[in-house]
């Protein structure tokens, strides 16, 4: 079903009439190699300074970034930062955390990434495109599970695009009984900007693309071939989006294929490109590790074993926590590509959205759980939606299923204007409460339900008196049989 609720008029983007933005001005290579330099032997006062700096929640530079980065020798440090970021997260987000699931509609592709299953020359991958038939039925499971949103995901082929517009109009209109997609976000090859309206026309949400690497040379050797070796082409992907008033953009890295301190270094200084230039940074950055994917020469379990640029869990830690310092009011999402444990951990640690019951492979909502034969890379938390679910809420976290911001125009700088003052929580906390109730409500095993109408009763304590009135009917309603209702 295709949004029903009218979008509000978006300010225009800023635009910047003298100054000629290049390549450069988004990744300053030499500035990067400099600040990890620097950053490797900077004082515990420096670090100190930087964490307190952070808690005023005005967000990093590049280099203060890096300094937070080398704290993985000292406990006492990780601890403080971690903590930090928790305290942000929750001063910017609640205690929300927003549940999607990926579709991957096709697995052709082009390129010969070296990580990647879906690579052109992987011979032991079946290759296949969704039909229609396929995408709803596939569709349809996911709103039996109570998805709300989906990310669109394809590989890179000259000509397909079409595919993916039709496949978000389908799922729109795709409904199961109490069941429908309200927000399909896109993960696809960097559009131009007629693509770029095309997929604004029929209601993109947020459109993501990783830059994999920004460190060059390693993104020329892990991309040897194919439409993605153009490293300025993916990196300049974001500038055409907001052109074509594409607002909702999420940045993304591969930590592993090259030294983490340069990419997310690379990252946070891309976000702040954008919001300096267009007064809009990145709705949500991802930070997922190289896993295991069948038929790639970088991604077999011995290589990716002896990988120098493999994270520890500490490290690892700490670079979620460090960019909830950095990028305040950033989305950070954590996919399923983590095990159970660690996803639960950076909850905690900065983390806003996760992926749940997530199948990356063509169809694979239809294979049942663990199968994954196909997938592009190997799923370490395979649990189903309701036992992730369940999960947050025993850790103290509330499911949010909510697409109301998007509906209602609150999107790129507004949503800025409103996450900075801490605003956003009037509509986001009791939205959260709405969806979680229609969740209880329509999709929920028995044990779910147990824990979650005292965990929601309690929850609704929190909202100040006037607010909690009006939820409490709008929670009342749903009770009764309306859905999709918001503030």
């Amino acid at each position: 079903m295709k949004p029903t609720n009218a979008i509000k008029p978006v300010r225009q983007i800023k635009k910047v009439p003298v100054k000629r933005w290049t390549l450069k001005d988004i990744i300053d290579d030499t500035r990067i190699v400099q600040a990890v330099a620097v950053a490797r032997t900077a004082p515990l006062s420096e670090v100190r300074r930087i964490i307190e700096k952070a808690k005023i929640k005005k967000g990093l530079t590049p280099e203060e970034t890096a300094v937070l980065l080398f704290q993985d020798h000292r406990p006492k440090i990780m601890k403080e930062i971690l903590k930090t970021a928790k305290e942000i997260k929750e001063a910017v987000y609640g205690q929300r955390q927003v549940f999607f699931a990926p579709l991957y509609i096709n697995n052709r592709c082009l390129n010969n990434c070296l990580y990647c299953a879906y690579r052109r020359d992987n011979t032991l991958l079946h290759r296949r495109s969704l039909s229609e038939a396929e995408i709803i039925k596939q569709v349809e499971l996911l709103e039996s599970l109570g998805h709300k949103r989906l990310l669109v995901v394809a590989g890179e082929v000259p000509g397909r695009f079409p595919e993916v517009v039709n496949a978000m109009k389908i799922i729109y209109r795709t409904r199961k009984s109490q069941g429908e997609i309200r927000r399909v976000n896109v993960n696809i090859a960097p559009p131009t900007v007629g693509q770029f309206r095309q997929l604004k026309k029929v209601g993109i949400g947020t459109y993501q693309c990783f830059q994999e690497t920004y460190h060059l040379p390693t993104y020329g050797h892990m991309h040897p071939s194919g439409p993605k070796a153009d490293y300025a082409w993916r990196l300049s992907v974001m500038d055409r989006a907001y052109r074509a008033k594409v607002e909702d953009v999420s940045l993304g890295i591969l930590l592993g294929l090259y030294d983490y301190h340069y990419d997310v270094v690379a990252m946070v200084m891309h976000a702040d490109y954008l919001d300096r230039r267009y007064n809009i940074g990145p709705h949500a950055v991802s930070v997922p590790r190289l896993k295991v994917a069948k038929g790639t020469p970088l991604c077999d379990d011995k290589t990716l074993n002896s990988n120098q640029y493999i994270l520890n869990d500490t490290q690892f830690k700490l670079v979620v926590a460090v960019i909830r310092l950095a990028l305040p009011y950033t989305g950070l999402i954590m996919s399923t590509r983590e095990s159970a444990a660690m996803r639960l951990e950076l909850m905690n640690a900065g983390v806003s959205q996760i992926s749940a019951g997530s199948h990356v492979d063509v169809g694979g909502y239809s294979t049942g759980a663990k199968k994954n034969n196909d997938g592009q890379f190997e799923v370490e938390d395979t649990r189903p939606l309701d036992e992730v679910l369940r999960n947050v809420i025993e850790s103290g976290n509330i499911p949010s299923f909510c697409t109301a911001c998007y509906r209602c125009g609150r999107t790129g700088e507004k949503i800025m204007d409103l996450l900075k003052p801490g605003t956003i929580q009037q509509f986001c906390f009791p939205n959260a409460l709405l969806t979680f109730q229609e969740y209880l409500e329509d999709y929920a095993s028995a044990e779910t339900r147990k824990l979650g109408i005292p965990f929601l009763v309690k929850q609704l304590q929190k909202l100040p008196t006037k607010v909690r009135a009006k939820t409490l009917g709008k929670l009342d309603r749903i009770r009764r049989g309306e859905r999709d209702l918001f503030f």
